[in-house]
């Protein structure tokens, strides 16, 4: 763990290995296969003679010279055709079979393209899903850095609904947010010149507001529970996040995997009652515990944040945490494809 999306040229990726979408002679050609066998230089070719091509689906191995990576692992993925002819099964493999053949190396780091999402004609999406898939069940029983390396600023989930969605859900909060600020910086201007008006404009924001419901009577039943909102009072965010794994019976590596957090800094987190988190890291955790969203937003507090609809992050997160969705490498997915960044990897 973790598992990164970059927009990258993997032939730059200083990582233990980077996987070639090679063709079945693994004698080089064009996209990826080309560009890592022109920067590998011409000893890449010759290891690959030696190989004998290699099936679709399976992987091999040769050493990767001039690259920054150490290590080449040459995969054939499928040729699409329409999807009916095992063509999932075979990309499903291309993954499988070269992080094994990477965990056999001891590779720590490891970086692969979108296979046969080029010339291959493997719809992007499902290309990507197919890969978050494969990827991130390795994960859950392996500790490694993988990184999936997206060449340029091609969108992959555009045309979806749920990113139509999502894009609708972000411009009616983000706008919803900007116009309330904008309200609220006019009053503040107003307030110094012209008091009268500042007034009208807080009664008609008043008159705008929608609805709320009075709060229900309090009743026996209801009454809150002192003891415990005193004692989760003085809780910061470590304690927060311990004390929720145990309540739902997490070990602690399905909680940081599920966050696509990094070990070691999950140790730091155990270990330091004061650790003081990015708000990416947050938000990953509470993905991984499937926190609704009045608890989201509890958990944040803990570490001195908040949900904000300034921030388009911030919306997409919300978004499926309202819709009950705690997929991160969905979540990450869109993330990427809007630009905005991920959750979990590395951050502090």
């Amino acid at each position: 763990m973790p598992f990164e999306i970059v927009r990258n040229d993997i032939t730059r990726m200083k990582v233990d290995a980077i996987v070639n979408a090679a063709n079945p002679s693994l004698l080089g050609g064009g996209g990826v296969d080309g560009a890592i066998h022109r920067a590998a230089g011409p000893e890449l070719l010759e290891a690959c003679r030696k190989l004998g091509g290699c099936d679709t689906g399976k992987a091999k191995i040769t050493l990767g010279y001039l690259l920054p990576a150490r290590y080449v692992i040459h995969t054939v993925g499928p040729v699409w055709h329409g999807g009916e002819h095992g063509e999932e099964e075979l990309l499903t493999a291309c993954y499988r079979n070269s992080l094994e053949l990477a965990d056999t190396r001891n590779c720590k780091t490891v970086a692969f393209p979108l296979i046969s999402a080029g010339a291959y004609g493997y719809p992007k999406d499902q290309a990507m899903h197919t890969a978050l898939s494969v990827i991130s069940d390795f994960l859950m029983d392996h500790d490694m850095t993988v990184y999936l390396v997206v060449f340029g600023k091609s969108a992959l989930l555009t045309g979806k609904k749920l990113f139509s969605d999502i894009r609708e859900y972000i411009d009616e909060v983000y706008e919803d947010a900007h116009t309330l600020k904008n309200t609220q910086n006019l009053r503040e201007m107003l307030w110094h010149t012209e008091p009268k008006a500042a007034l009208d404009l807080d009664q008609q924001s008043i008159m705008q507001a929608p609805m709320m419901a009075p709060d229900a009577p309090a009743t026996e039943d209801a009454m809150p529970d002192w003891d415990a909102m005193f004692r989760e009072s003085d809780e910061g965010f470590s304690r927060a996040l311990l004390r929720m794994i145990d309540e739902r019976g997490l070990k602690d590596s399905d909680c940081y995997k599920r966050a696509n957090v990094d070990r070691k800094l999950f140790s730091k987190i155990r270990s330091n009652p004061d650790y003081k988190p990015s708000k990416p890291t947050v938000l990953a955790f509470a993905v991984a515990l499937k926190l609704s969203y009045p608890e989201t937003q509890d958990f944040l507090g803990k570490a001195g944040f908040v949900l904000s609809h300034t921030s388009k992050q911030d919306i997409v997160v919300e978004y499926f945490i309202r819709k009950h969705i705690y997929d991160i490498c969905e979540i990450n997915q869109t993330l990427f494809d809007l630009d905005l960044p991920i959750l979990g990897s590395s951050l502090n």
